[in-house]
């Protein structure tokens, strides 16, 4: 049977909680409910936000999930339309960019991890493989951030002369290059290995430094760089 939101205790209906304590004392369910409004006859906005979080297949809690549910898989929800799903994921992608620092131009790249800082939220979500890179001063401050290509098969199609356009065209001495992995997994494939040695020779030439090229996963990141080291490691020991 559906409790109608209005037959709720006022204090246990969202908006007034909200208005009363502050949004940090809400549920995930009732921030959800605030956001889609209205239920349906059959259910309150509260229990229809619970049937969206009842999508996370994984249970831990995390709203993660929401950034790859679809809008067709909101929808199939009832009482969830078109607008309600669009609400949510306009709200999903404002997350990931109120995560992005505000100003980039006063960072600086001192590791890979500072990379996979930067830019983890905005690409662990990614169904496909994107391609961004940060152009860097000679003291390792960011310049800039370009996305060089989105939602690609495989980052090795976008091309060395597309890379290298870049950081030329700022007459920019260093770069880093950073691609996702939908799978989630950020170990560098032979693929990656390969075009990163490429990419390291067509520097050389050119006189620009690739300080990292880095693989960002679902939480983890790996240096592809590393992994080149290393096959310079089993070469040298082969001879």
């Amino acid at each position: 049977m559906s409790i109608k939101m209005k037959e709720l205790p006022e204090l246990e209906r969202p908006y007034e909680k909200l208005e009363l304590y502050g949004e940090k004392v809400l549920s995930n369910a009732e921030l959800l409910a605030i956001i889609i409004k209205t239920g349906n006859k059959e259910e309150s906005s509260l229990q229809l936000a619970q049937r969206i979080l009842n999508l996370d297949d994984s249970k831990t809690g995390d709203l993660d999930f929401l950034q790859n549910v679809s809008i067709e898989e909101l929808m199939k929800i009832k009482g969830i339309g078109k607008v309600k799903a669009l609400q949510l994921k306009a709200v999903c992608e404002l997350a990931i960019r109120m995560s992005r620092p505000s100003n980039y131009k006063k960072l600086f790249i001192k590791s890979t991890k500072d990379v996979a800082k930067l830019l983890m939220n905005e690409m662990r979500f990614q169904k496909k493989e994107i391609v961004k890179i940060i152009i860097l001063n000679s003291e390792n401050e960011i310049i800039a951030i370009k996305d060089l290509s989105m939602g690609i098969e495989k980052f090795v199609s976008i091309g060395v002369k597309s890379i290298l356009s870049e950081p030329i065209k700022l007459e920019a001495p260093k770069f880093v290059l950073v691609h996702n992995h939908p799978s989630g997994n950020p170990t560098p494939s032979d693929v990656d290995i390969e075009f990163t040695e490429l990419l390291l020779k067509a520097c050389k030439i050119v006189g620009i430094h690739l300080v990292d090229h880095v693989i960002i996963g679902d939480l983890k990141y790996k240096t592809v760089l590393e992994e080149v080291e290393l096959k310079k490691e089993e070469q040298k020991q082969k001879l």
